[in-house]
């Protein structure tokens, strides 16, 4: 992923927002941010608000954060941010536990949409399920077609 980000300033009133909602965000992973940990935060994609779209902004950031057992866990997560009239409006947020999981919310993000894997095994469940009930409605019905 590159980042498509230029030098962009940001007002501390949004910066303390951003803060805010990164330190609510490591709350809701059941985690425990303290003053010492070092969170770092960075903005990688930045689309501006034009006349007929809103504009939005996605932050990651990463850091060393204590768990429930008192352990120090690797963060890492992502906040969205939908810009209308200026304003910063949190859309989505989420704490993973690896960078490619945050580059799978990174791919949903720039994409719109999700696409899931046919390899994934209740699909393959479902392939199965629907084969036989094919079959069990072939079975049940073709005689009566044939005896006619």
């Amino acid at each position: 992923m590159k980042a498509e980000t230029q030098a962009i300033r940001i007002p501390e009133k949004i910066m303390r927002q951003i803060r805010s909602d990164c330190h609510n965000a490591i709350l809701r992973a059941h985690l425990r941010p303290n003053e010492k940990d070092l969170v770092h935060l960075r903005c990688v994609d930045h689309r501006l608000e034009t006349e007929s779209s809103f504009g939005s902004q996605l932050w990651y950031f990463e850091g060393l954060v204590a768990n429930a057992d008192n352990q120090r866990v690797p963060l890492f997560g992502a906040l969205d941010y939908s810009l209308q009239f200026g304003l910063h409006e949190l859309a989505d947020c989420g704490v993973f536990d690896s960078t490619d999981e945050r580059e799978r919310f990174y791919s949903v993000y720039r994409q719109g949409h999700f696409t899931g894997s046919l390899r994934h095994p209740s699909h393959r469940w479902l392939a199965i399920g629907m084969f036989l009930v094919a079959i069990a409605t072939l079975l049940r019905f073709v005689p009566r077609l044939f005896a006619e």
